[in-house]
């Protein structure tokens, strides 16, 4: 069970970079909950659109997987026959953990759990790929590699969606957007230290980019069409499409 998230919430001597060790992942679900707006329906229609993609036959991915919340929404709303899902992530803890989530769940579609860097682990024959509040920790020079990677590795037809963490050019607009997120964590009961505290532990390993960077990016890693399909004050999500199956054969 979750407990309440109150790693920041006495003041610290110095505050350490954030990691995704043993106490983050015991108050994970509610620690995202609480500061992510939107994720809540960003991880249901990751389902929906999992149900609309993924092809019979094929792998679908969810890599930076932390507890398989965006794994099990797809597990269980896929009808496509012969599925697999593959999760990745680097975090043994949260692995294990998710390891445990995954055993009480009662879904059909086979999991393969793997603990390693997503930059290590290939994409081979997919239909949807999930990068779910993960490309904002990678460092911004093994981005494009990483799409780029995830492109070869879908079908035709096949999506990738990305939620990320945005960052705004027009810095009255980023002031805004930040001051409403902060906002809304006040209103989850956080209080300004632990405010404080978390933005310093984050600011040197999750790096924002705009939502134009974003399409660039994608659309010189080969996608076809890309657009945001979700977004609430500083956080959205993406979809980003391969090109169209091929038409049947024509006897």
């Amino acid at each position: 069970m979750s407990q309440h998230d109150d790693i920041y919430a006495n003041p610290l001597g110095s505050v350490s970079t954030f990691q995704f060790d043993q106490p983050v992942v015991d108050v994970f679900p509610d620690m995202i909950q609480r500061s992510v707006p939107g994720y809540t329906t960003i991880i249901a229609m990751i389902g929906t659109l999992a149900e609309r993609y993924a092809q019979a036959g094929s792998r679908c991915y969810d890599l930076g997987s932390s507890l398989c919340a965006a794994t099990l929404a797809m597990r269980h709303r896929i009808p496509a026959a012969a599925c697999e899902i593959v999760a990745v992530d680097n975090s043994p803890a949260m692995v294990e953990r998710a390891r445990a989530v995954l055993a009480a769940d009662s879904g059909q579609i086979p999991v393969t759990l793997v603990c390693d860097d997503l930059q290590q682990v290939p994409v081979v024959d997919a239909s949807v790929v999930v990068l779910n509040f993960t490309l904002q920790f990678i460092p911004v020079a093994e981005r494009e590699p990483i799409l780029t990677k995830i492109y070869a590795g879908l079908r035709p037809g096949g999506v990738l969606i990305l939620s990320e963490k945005v960052a705004f050019a027009d810095r009255d607009h980023e002031d805004l957007m930040i001051e409403l997120h902060h906002s809304f964590k006040r209103a989850n009961g956080y209080s300004e230290l632990e405010i404080a505290q978390k933005r310093a532990a984050l600011e040197k390993i999750l790096i924002p980019e705009t939502l134009g960077t974003h399409r660039e990016r994608l659309k010189k890693a080969g996608f076809d069409s890309v657009d945001v399909w979700f977004q609430c004050f500083n956080f959205a999500s993406m979809i980003a499409i391969k090109g169209k199956p091929a038409p049947p054969p024509t006897l």
